[in-house]
C-alpha cells in the first residue's frame, strides 16, 4: 500500500484542479536512474493503464504500474514546504540506500 499524507493529498488535489488537461489521478512510478539506482517519477494522468494498481485515498486516485508497486509498497509520500524548497518526499521502507537529493534510492 502507498499512503499520501494530508499535505500530499492537498497538493495533488490542487494540481488536479489546476491542470490544463483533465486528470483522473496521480501516476507514481520507479525508473532506473538517479544517483542511487532508481528514481521516483510522478505526474498527473488522465486514467489508469490496464496493468496499473489503482489506490483510492480520500477521493484521490493513485496509479502505479505493477513493476513499480513492488518497489513502492509501504511508502508514505508527503508534501513539505521548507525554506530550501517545497516538494514531495518519500519514506520508502524498501530503499536500502538513498541519495542526498531524496529523489532516488537503491
Amino acid at each position: 500500500m502507498i499512503t499520501l499524507t494530508p499535505s500530499a493529498l492537498n497538493a495533488v488535489r490542487s494540481a488536479i484542479s489546476g491542470a490544463a488537461n483533465p486528470a483522473g489521478g496521480l501516476r507514481i512510478a520507479v525508473d532506473a536512474g538517479g544517483c542511487a539506482g532508481y528514481k521516483y517519477m510522478m505526474g498527473l494522468a488522465g486514467e489508469a493503464a490496464p496493468e496499473d494498481k489503482v489506490i483510492d485515498q480520500d477521493g484521490v486516485k493513485v496509479f502505479v504500474d505493477t513493476n513499480s508497486h513492488a518497489l513502492l509498497d509501504g511508502t508514505t509520500i508527503d508534501f513539505v514546504v521548507a525554506l530550501e524548497g517545497s516538494g514531495f518526499t518519500f519514506d520508502n521502507p524498501n530503499a536500502k540506500s538513498s541519495c542526498g537529493c531524496g529523489k532516488s534510492f537503491g
